[in-house]
């Protein structure tokens, strides 16, 4: 089975969405081959078709984060590029396990990226939907799977924004009592 949130991951590769000038990771095909773990370069079409899908699917999941409706087109463009992408037909023996064999010599973005389309679909089909979550800073944007037990997890992650926030309290709290 395909990672469940590694369509998150994907869309997480722009990340603090709430400032002036978000901070990318992929800036040129040789980053996306990176990321994907492939060993053939992407062409720069299959580059800008990448990036137009991480921004679909950020659209999706963080209209879902917010209990909002996703855009139909976005979902319109997640099954168009489903139905392009190579299917689930093999598996082969990982490192760690088992893992699906996709076709990449397809030449096309949606190869590389047939994982995360998978993945997508797979969340937005499943019981896990609804622990979607963006994180509560809006200067960070980063979108994850609230796997605690309450499901009220609110940060991306304790060490960055959870930090921020309680230092931020603190300050504010500390300039009140001053006052």
């Amino acid at each position: 089975m395909t990672r469940p949130d590694l369509c998150l991951d994907f869309a997480n590769t722009r990340y603090w969405r709430g400032q002036a000038a978000p901070t990318e990771t992929l800036n040129e095909p040789a980053d996306l081959s990176t990321w994907a773990k492939v060993p053939r370069l992407p062409s720069t079409r299959e580059f800008d078709q990448a990036i137009a899908l991480r921004e679909m699917l950020y659209r999706l999941f963080d209209a879902q984060a917010q209990g909002k409706p996703a855009p139909p087109r976005d979902l319109e463009a997640l099954n168009q590029a489903l139905a392009h992408a190579p299917g689930r037909k093999t598996l082969k023996r990982g490192r760690t396990g088992y893992e699906w064999e996709v076709d990449a010599k397809s030449g096309t973005a949606l190869a590389l990226l047939a994982p995360v389309l998978w993945s997508a679909g797979d969340l937005l089909a499943g019981a896990r939907l609804d622990r979607v979550r963006r994180c509560a800073n809006p200067e960070c944007g980063w979108l994850f799977l609230d796997d605690s037990r309450a499901g009220k997890r609110r940060w991306c992650s304790m060490s960055a924004c959870g930090n921020r926030a309680k230092a931020r309290r603190h300050y504010h709290k500390s300039k009140e009592e001053d006052a």
